[in-house]
């Protein structure tokens, strides 16, 4: 003779449960994987990243951050050379929405003095600051930031006035 016993059905709720547990899991795989590849376009933004200036304005490439700011959308003749190891009240001290890496600095981040600025900083002490008309500013390490401004000026002066 032979005994069944059959299983209790599941609560209609358990499937559900168990659906939405494996929704959250995947998500948080996902979202593993997305800040891995953020992280990863990041490190190369730190050694890849350029800025072209153009008569279409000011192109930023290198990582997440990257866009074209039209000559209508910069203050360019507010831009300057800036050396945050002096200019204290222009050091980022808050992200976000950014990378913060050591040696490289990049996204969007509040400044001492309560601005809102775009970075793409790897060396603090050569800086070109431009601001813009949309209430933030753009801070670029390059090897000759005056250059860059100059250029700015060179390309865009008749294009925004």
């Amino acid at each position: 003779m032979t005994d069944t016993f059959a299983i209790i059905p599941a609560n209609m709720r358990s499937p559900w449960v168990a659906g939405l547990v494996g929704v959250i899991l995947l998500a948080v795989i996902a979202g593993v994987i997305a800040a891995g590849a953020a992280f990863v376009v990041s490190l190369r933004g730190g050694s890849n990243a350029r800025f072209e200036v153009s008569a279409a304005g000011l192109q930023l490439h290198g990582d997440l951050y990257g866009r074209l700011l039209p000559p209508s959308m910069l203050e360019i003749d507010s831009a300057r050379v800036v050396d945050l190891n002096r200019d204290r009240e222009l050091q980022p001290v808050r992200r976000t929405w950014g990378t913060a890496m050591p040696g490289y600095r990049s996204g969007w981040f509040a400044l001492r003095n309560g601005q809102r600025a775009l970075l793409y900083v790897t060396d603090p002490s050569r800086i070109a600051y431009v601001p813009t008309r949309d209430h933030y500013v753009v801070m670029m390490s390059v090897a000759d930031p005056g250059a860059l401004i100059a250029s700015l000026h060179r390309n865009l002066d008749s294009t925004v006035h």
